[in-house]
């Protein structure tokens, strides 16, 4: 069994990530401390006793400091000195009374500390839900059965457009500080159709008839909000608080070294001699030892069975606050193998004597590799057994992290490859990661055009009115791209769907999908969120920017037959075609660089 007779502290050293500069930093029982913030210092350290310890105490009916001196004396090699640097490691100085109160609570329960539940996962951020596009996104949502929140502006206008049963939140884009963390808990895709207010100059109708015509039908001015202020600072402000809830395409570095950054962790050995054994191991920094040559971590010991031990690893103090991974499917290791089999811990509790949450994993003898493990394949693992009735890892309360090379594995296993004697096992990099087929997480709902207001050579007669009348509009087509760019250059799986002039006409009419931004005519509302829902579930659409209008000219209208309706479209037909990194800027950028 793998357990220890101390707890972790309550605050730790926080995450910071630097610009890599050669250091070469020897850990052992110290950590790794090249670029970090300082602490406040350690509080509330609880030292817990281990199973094998409890299993001593149930012999001797009685067990406090005087104990391990006797231990040392008893079980020649073991090192009295190094068992107490590890205690100082994770929790500071030891306190006896601590260490007594511990073992006492040990000695009275042998129940792992409850988990906390998971949050709920899984949500659809609509934001703009009550504009002419945002409500029918959020109607073929809920009528998927999909789990919708809406952030809006108005909550009464809201609950009276969308039922009194609407998941809620109100905030705005254009103030940081009205979008909570809390309001995005849970959250894992988003469909913005936020939009600058554009309106007749003349006035409308209460019901707004005249702007559900289309900018074509009347001569437009802003109401409200500047593009500027809406477009790119709202987009900027949205963007920065859904991140971490939507992930990266290319994953979160939690630990490593890659393309001249890093990010430390507080590491610590925590070996077999916390009860009794005589094991050893230390992580440090080889600064020549990646792949390319570059720094890597390196995990490295001597693992012994003397004095029933078995086993070396390495252990992050608790983090100060949660690692949230909950936008990604699992970790990747990239190491040096040496053939052998190792383990990743992972803990979602602040308490030392909890559940792990445990997988295994084999390495390659003398390459480096990538090692997925998925978070579902993660077993909790409380004293070196299975629990059954375990709470689900929640990916979003990661408290600490360990790697492990043992002789044990779990329920009365062996570890197949153990042998005694020393191991190292180099470790460039962890990072979390979203499987494969990557799925769009951030779908925008834009406008064509945005590319045309400086394009030279155009016909602005033939141009919508938006296009001639960009400046005189606050610039609005041109805070439109920038705030494109902002999603493009997140890093959040995205699509962004420019639809040519919006109406009130039916979905079902066919459809042209075209790149480069060209195209003028009109599209109804309700096809365009059709588009928006059908894009989350395709990875045909990520990372792609197109514009689409029906194939209708404005001069018809548009009507079904309620009998005989369309059929349902199948927009991955559509999707297929499209093809990453196409906005139309390109037309720009060859211009400017005639210049």
């Amino acid at each position: 069994m793998e357990c220890c007779c101390y707890s972790a502290p309550t605050t730790n050293p926080s995450f910071k990530f630097v610009k890599y500069e050669t250091v070469s930093s020897s850990v052992g029982t110290t950590g790794f401390y090249r670029s970090r913030v300082s602490s406040a210092g350690l509080s509330n350290p609880f030292l817990k006793a281990n199973d094998r310890i409890k299993s001593v105490t149930r012999q001797q009916h009685s067990y406090d400091l005087r104990t391990y001196k006797r231990a040392e004396v008893r079980n020649q090699g073991w090192d009295f000195g190094r068992f107490v640097k590890t205690l100082y490691f994770f929790n500071g100085p030891p306190s006896p009374l601590k260490i007594f109160e511990s073992l006492i609570a040990n000695i009275s329960s042998t129940e792992p500390t409850t988990e906390k539940s998971m949050d709920a996962s899984g949500i659809v951020l609509v934001a703009g839900a009550t504009g002419g596009v945002g409500r029918r996104v959020v109607d073929i949502l809920r009528n998927k059965g999909l789990p919708v929140r809406v952030l809006v502006r108005n909550e009464e206008k809201a609950r009276k457009m969308l039922g009194p049963d609407v998941d809620l939140v109100v905030g705005d884009i254009t103030k940081a500080s009205t979008l909570l963390p809390d309001y995005f808990k849970g959250v894992k895709k988003v469909i913005n159709a936020v939009s600058v207010i554009v309106g007749p100059k003349e006035g409308d109708t209460p019901d707004r008839a005249k702007y559900s015509q289309g900018i074509k039908f009347f001569e437009p001015e802003i109401k409200g909000d500047s593009p500027e202020l809406v477009e790119y600072i709202g987009m900027q402000n949205l963007i920065k608080a859904l991140k971490e809830n939507l992930g990266l395409k290319a994953g979160k570095l939690v630990f490593g070294f890659e393309d001249g950054t890093s990010r430390d962790l507080p590491w610590g050995a925590l070996d077999d001699v916390v009860m009794g054994g005589v094991s050893e191991s230390q992580f440090r920094i080889v600064p020549n030892g990646g792949e390319t040559g570059g720094p890597t971590g390196l995990f490295t010991g001597t693992v012994s069975t003397t004095n029933n031990g078995g086993f070396t690893s390495i252990r992050t103090k608790n983090f100060d606050v949660a690692e949230n991974l909950s936008a990604y499917d699992g970790l990747e290791l990239r190491l040096k193998g040496d053939g052998r089999r190792y383990k990743l811990i992972v803990r979602t509790s602040r308490d030392w004597d909890t559940v792990g949450y445990t997988v295994g994993f084999d390495t390659v003898k003398d390459q480096w590799q990538s090692v997925r493990l998925p978070f579902s394949s993660l077993r909790p693992i409380f004293r070196a057994k299975t629990v059954a009735d375990a709470q689900p890892f929640d990916p979003s309360q990661i408290i600490s992290f360990q790697l492990m090379f043992s002789k044990f594995e779990y329920d009365g296993k062996l570890n197949p490859t153990f042998v005694e004697g020393p191991f190292q096992l180099p470790v460039q990099s962890i990072r979390a990661y979203i499987a494969e087929p990557i799925l769009p997480r951030f779908v925008h709902v834009g406008s064509a055009g945005v590319t045309r207001p400086e394009r030279p050579g155009l016909d602005l007669s033939k141009q919508p009115p938006a296009v001639r009348l960009n400046k005189e509009l606050g610039s609005i087509l041109t805070f439109k791209l920038k705030g494109e760019d902002l999603i493009r250059e997140s890093g959040i799986p995205y699509t962004i769907v420019r639809p040519c002039a919006l109406t009130e006409e039916p979905a079902g009419a066919d459809l042209i999908f075209d790149q480069g931004d060209n195209i003028t005519g009109k599209i109804s509302r309700e096809e365009v969120a059709k588009i928006c829902v059908a894009a989350l579930e395709s990875p045909y659409a990520c990372d792609t920017t197109f514009e689409v209008k029906c194939v209708v000219p404005f001069s018809e209208q548009y009507t079904i037959d309620p009998e005989n309706p369309p059929p349902e479209k199948d927009y991955n037909e559509y999707f297929k075609t499209l093809k990453p990194g196409i906005t139309g800027k390109e037309y720009l950028e060859k211009t400017y660089a005639s210049v």
